[in-house]
């Protein structure tokens, strides 16, 4: 039967095994969770602890740039007081390091070497976690790219360098001065960190999103008893203010209210000293889109006191 990406990621998830592991171990028990998790407990590959089934929703985000290029990765542990640690500090730079020079997607970093190991990525975390003493998983990353120009980086509320809570990625595209664009770049960075945009242009919003939203303003137009040509219009304004506060080159510049982010590109250009194009941006922030587990803490100390 085939095997999913989405069932490999879950059986990894919950054994914290390498992704090859897990394809084979789902691959010889037909596709059944539960008999894969045996399978690879069997073999010696997932602990028979539940370090693996813990909620991993802390961690860091780690980037790293050369000239024309640059990576933002995610890297979770349990606990915030780990992430402080130096060694899981230096599993981030390096997973960093990596995704930077295979290329940054999330599965050609997965299994790729290790710095100063034989091992993958993912087994070297895996490896990890009964030194430090909680669950960790490599979680994603990211890369971006410029012919000419530079790809600007930005950490919030940095822990230590290129290491925090939230990393940003701008692209800047342009033959001009590479370390103004950089600046320019940077700039913009702190501002998507601020705003958190949707897309870089309108055309590139999710055409769900723009329908969600189309339908609300009708709706709450509708409300006025106006006519419908002058509902549409109504729409379509709404529409533009939607825009505005989602696509990143139509807000206001957080530096510069008075701008937009693409008019003060148009005036950065005569520090860059050539036409500049943002052409992309990633905002990684930790733990975005992870349920984390609610625990009664009473509980657990009154579970623990009758064990």
């Amino acid at each position: 039967m085939s095997i999913s990406a989405a069932q490999v990621k879950q059986l990894r998830d919950m054994t914290g095994a390498g992704m090859m592991d897990c394809k084979a171990a789902l691959a010889e028990t037909n596709g059944d969770m539960e008999a894969a998790v045996d399978w690879l407990r069997a073999k010696g590959i997932a602990k028979a602890d539940k370090k693996a089934g813990r909620t991993a929703a802390e961690g860091l985000i780690g980037v790293a740039g050369n000239a024309t290029s640059a990576v933002v990765v995610e890297v979770n542990s349990e606990t915030d007081f780990v992430a402080r640690a130096e060694g899981f500090q230096e599993i981030v730079r390096n997973v960093a390091a990596v995704a930077l020079e295979v290329g940054g997607e999330t599965e050609a970093v997965a299994v790729a070497n290790y710095p100063g190991s034989d091992k993958s990525v993912v087994d070297a975390i895996k490896d990890a976690v009964g030194t430090i003493g909680e669950n960790l998983s490599f979680r994603r990353s990211a890369k971006l790219s410029v012919s000419s120009g530079a790809v600007a980086t930005y950490v919030h509320n940095a822990v230590a360098d290129n290491l925090g809570k939230l990393g940003v990625l701008v692209a800047v595209e342009t033959t001009g001065n590479a370390d103004a664009a950089r600046a320019f770049g940077k700039q913009v960075a702190m501002h998507v960190a601020a705003t958190n945009p949707l897309a870089l242009t309108a055309e590139e919003v999710d055409p769900a999103a723009v329908a969600r939203e189309k339908a609300i303003f009708t709706e709450q137009a509708r409300e006025s008893g106006k006519p419908e040509n002058i509902i549409e219009k109504m729409v379509e304004g709404r529409l533009r203010k939607f825009y505005e506060e989602v696509v990143l080159l139509k807000q206001a510049f957080v530096l510069n209210p008075d701008l937009t982010v693409e008019a003060a590109l148009k005036a950065a250009e005569k520090e860059i000293g050539a036409p500049a194009k943002v052409t992309g941006f990633l905002r990684f922030a930790l733990g975005e889109g992870i349920e984390k587990e609610e625990t009664d803490f009473a509980a657990e100390v009154a579970a623990a006191v009758k064990k």
